[in-house]
């Protein structure tokens, strides 16, 4: 019997609340190696480069995980690829609590936790071709309301990650009230072990799932996938999703530049953990306005529409912050209030909608490979943009300068609006049965360029098909005899 209404809502969120660890794994590492530093002495730490190598090992670990399992999503089933992601995620968040060097060694524990954060990336990486996939083919199942498809969709995969970064500086803050600043060592490996919680509590929820219905009429496992036509079809849309991801994680990194800013401008430069903790949690808030109220925006524009929404309102603000620094950063608070808009934009448009146009846009039987490379490029977009941004800043006139500091902002201010054209140009828009009508669609493509599309579906979905077929031609033959009788 089909699960209706909440039930089948739930399943939603159970294929996609596992992004929280994505969320918390990325954002709680940045407070743990604040208290590295601060256990081990900044310097020691710093001699090691460790900063640089555990931010590159963690970027490269989540790109094979999205590769991967993106295809193994599509191969072995999306079940498998959550189970298998929960679990890794699990086994690493404890191991990287636990991590420990040969005699106290500080090298050897930097290096256990550094190939821990390498293989956790995977686990993280993996959640989105298999996680996020998994909750777009069930946001089109019977009994999920039409019209709130894709705000569950939204709800349940980029709110986790909003989330997760959220309670990724929460953590260490209410651990540090309890142990105080003589137990920093319980407080970062207890920061780090806690990311168990919420993948152990995902992975009970997901042991009784079904693939969605979707994957087991559509899947390519019992033959060869026709890669070439696929591009042909798909190229155009594909290329347009994995370059405004490329874009929009590209940009991100020097907009972060403002949280520095407005925590020194209030702070006076304070180090106190509590404060540094305390002012994280309260910048990684503004995140949660603009991907809770997009989500429900989404459902009356459009994934397409929204996106172009968002970043075309973010580019305003990033050009009037840029061109008012001055006078905004001699008010902090009206300057923490125009940032919170910024980042809240950025939620509502390219936030909430990449990851809902990668998994929408594509047919079922290759979107974990589509979904896993366009997240893969994005998380290329980041990487690239964290090393160049500080040369470019440094052109501009160095970061104590007023140049220095808004320059690059209206470099990104200028790709926002450029990512919206490619939007706009290259993406198509999808209504909220988008998924059925591009599957039945694609079979049709497939036939009529002589590919055999009985080998698509999982085989025990297609003799069910085909026994319904069968009874249903008995009846209508049944039928046939009462009537001339």
């Amino acid at each position: 019997m089909a699960k209706t209404g909440l039930g089948r809502v739930s399943l939603i969120f159970a294929c996609g609340t596992a992004l929280f660890s994505d969320g918390y794994a990325n954002g709680v590492i940045g407070q743990v190696n604040t208290l590295l530093k601060r256990v081990y002495g900044a310097d020691r730490v710093g001699a090691h480069n460790y900063g640089t190598t555990i931010s590159s090992v963690a970027f490269a670990g989540t790109v094979v995980g999205m590769l991967t399992f993106g295809y193994l999503s599509d191969k072995l089933g999306r079940k498998f690829g959550m189970m298998a992601a929960t679990g890794i995620v699990a086994v690493f968040s404890a191991l990287s609590a636990a991590s420990s060097g040969a005699h106290g060694s500080l090298g050897g524990l930097l290096a256990m936790l550094t190939a821990c954060r390498f293989l956790l990336g995977i686990g993280v990486g993996a959640e989105y071709p298999c996680g996020s996939v998994a909750a777009s083919e069930q946001s089109e199942e019977e009994g999920v309301k039409k019209g709130t498809q894709n705000r569950w969709f939204a709800l349940a995969t980029n709110s986790m990650i909003d989330f997760g970064f959220v309670i990724s500086s929460f953590t260490p803050l209410v651990l540090f009230w309890i142990f105080g600043n003589n137990h920093l060592r319980a407080v970062w490996r207890l920061s780090l072990g806690l990311g168990v919680v919420p993948a152990l509590a995902v992975l009970l929820w997901r042991l009784k799932m079904d693939e969605p219905s979707h994957y087991k009429k559509n899947a390519i496992v019992r033959g060869k996938t026709p890669y070439w036509l696929i591009i042909k079809r798909y190229w155009k849309p594909f290329a347009g999703i994995s370059l405004t991801w490329f874009i929009y994680d590209f940009i991100t990194y020097p907009f972060g530049i403002y949280s520095s800013t407005v925590v020194d401008n209030i702070t006076h430069g304070n180090d106190s953990l509590t404060v540094v903790f305390g002012w994280a949690t309260v910048i990684n808030c503004f995140y949660m306005p603009g991907t809770l109220g997009g989500a429900f925006v989404v459902d009356y524009l459009g994934p397409k529409w929204c996106m172009i929404t968002g970043l075309l309102c973010q580019a305003v603000i990033g050009f009037i912050m840029s061109g008012l620094y001055v006078h905004l950063t001699n008010h902090i608070g009206a300057f923490a209030v125009v940032y919170g808009i910024f980042l809240s934009f950025g939620e509502m448009g390219p936030g909430n909608c990449l990851g809902m146009l990668a998994a929408k846009t594509g047919p079922t039987a290759v979107r974990g490979q589509f979904y896993g490379i366009a997240a893969a490029i994005g998380k290329i977009g980041a990487f690239v943009g964290t090393w160049a941004f500080p040369p470019m800043i440094d052109a501009f006139g160095g970061p104590k300068s007023i140049k220095g500091n808004t320059g690059p902002f209206w470099v990104g201010s200028g790709l926002a609006v450029f990512s919206a054209i490619i939007t706009f140009l290259m993406i198509k828009p999808l209504d909220q049965d988008s998924m059925l009508q591009e599957d039945l669609e694609f079979r049709e493509y497939l036939e009529a360029n002589g590919y055999d599309t009985s080998l698509m579906g999982l085989a025990s979905e297609t003799s069910s098909i085909n026994s319904d077929e069968t009874t249903k031609e008995k009846l209508d033959a049944d039928e046939r005899i009462k009537t001339v009788a």
